[in-house]
């Protein structure tokens, strides 16, 4: 953890619970009512897949990029690409929260997967991937204290 940028953050900085492989799961995030992310491929190094999981209802939803559907979502039960985004948000976020964000109930001892009670519910995909997309542009700007003129709207001090 860079203690530097830190410092220099006007925006809270949350560290992650535990350290996270981003290869397979770049982008993870509880947002708009679901936990929803990217998924890479296991199988083509060009092909992400879009999932997310509906906070309260559980609607499940898997598709590429190009919003093609996930073969592996079939009835209730996840995907891989559903649990792997899953798993991942526990690194992230950890156990608790997520389960409070899902509104799920887990016995003890269990994977979140099994709290879940899945049913097909298409999602956006397009704006997850965009919100990826617009992640990593952030990426790839240079290390600098001056103000990105998109996140304008962010309060430089604290409350007033």
């Amino acid at each position: 953890m860079d203690l530097d940028i830190e410092r220099r953050s006007t925006a809270p900085f949350i560290a992650p619970v535990q350290p996270r492989k981003l290869a397979k799961v770049p982008f993870v995030e509880l947002a708009d009512g679901r936990l929803q992310g990217v998924v890479s491929s296991g199988s083509d190094i060009e092909r992400v897949y879009v999932s997310s999981i509906g906070a309260g209802s559980h609607g499940l939803s898997c598709s590429t990029n190009n919003n093609r559907p996930c073969g592996g979502l079939r009835g209730s039960w996840p995907c891989k690409h559903l649990q792997a985004l899953l798993d991942e948000a526990v690194l992230q976020y950890g156990a608790e929260r997520v389960t409070r964000y899902l509104r799920i109930e887990v016995e003890e001892g269990k994977s979140l997967v099994h709290g879940l009670h899945g049913h097909h519910e298409p999602a956006p995909a397009a704006t997850v991937f965009s919100s990826f997309l617009r992640h990593l542009a952030y990426l790839e700007l240079p290390t600098s204290t001056d103000p990105v003129p998109e996140l304008h709207w962010f309060p430089a001090t604290g409350a007033r």
